[in-house]
């Protein structure tokens, strides 16, 4: 049998005090936490505002992961966003380099993915399919699409973070 740390997270079994129908947002937030630790645990720095080519940079990946993270969460809790939260949507493609490093980033991110597991553990498992707004133009949703949506958009930001960082390391490797 696998060594259960060599598993991925959705195979290590349940997550404690989260409910059944949560466990796969949990999952997905604590893979991407592990993954994004490892990817990022040799990163050189100085690539980390490099653009290959037309793409985004991996410090925008990081530091939108997180964003995302607290803004759907946000409206999850039925509570519209506040004036830091959108100051930093603002700001997301437009860092201030001199104030962001990659550790700065990664932890930032995994404190988010605390707050995202605290918040489940919270969550009423009656309230998942009651209507939330998201954004200025108030658009309907629900707690348990809210919550999904933040799970598969930090999934998809991995999987671009993870190119991203192969393209870079294997351009200046090349130089």
């Amino acid at each position: 049998m696998a060594e259960k740390n060599n598993l991925e997270v959705w195979l290590r079994g349940p997550i404690a005090d989260i409910h059944w129908n949560l466990q796969p947002v949990a999952h997905a937030l604590l893979q991407a936490r592990e993954e994004v630790n490892e990817l990022t645990n040799n990163f050189n720095e100085d690539l980390l505002w490099k653009k290959p080519g037309p793409v985004a940079t991996a410090g925008f990946h990081l530091q939108h992961l997180t964003g995302v993270l607290d803004r759907l969460f946000t409206y999850a809790r039925g509570e519209a966003l506040n004036t830091e939260q959108l100051k930093a949507l603002a700001q997301e493609s437009q860092p201030d380099v001199a104030q962001l490093n990659l550790i700065g980033l990664v932890q930032n991110f995994n404190n988010q993915v605390d707050k995202a597991i605290a918040q489940l553990k919270q969550t009423d498992s009656n309230q998942l399919s009651e209507t939330r707004l998201v954004g200025r133009a108030k658009i309907p949703s629900t707690v348990l699409g809210l919550l999904f949506h933040a799970a598969e958009h930090t999934q998809r930001h991995l999987g671009q973070l993870l190119v991203t960082v192969k393209v870079l390391e294997s351009s200046s490797e090349l130089q």
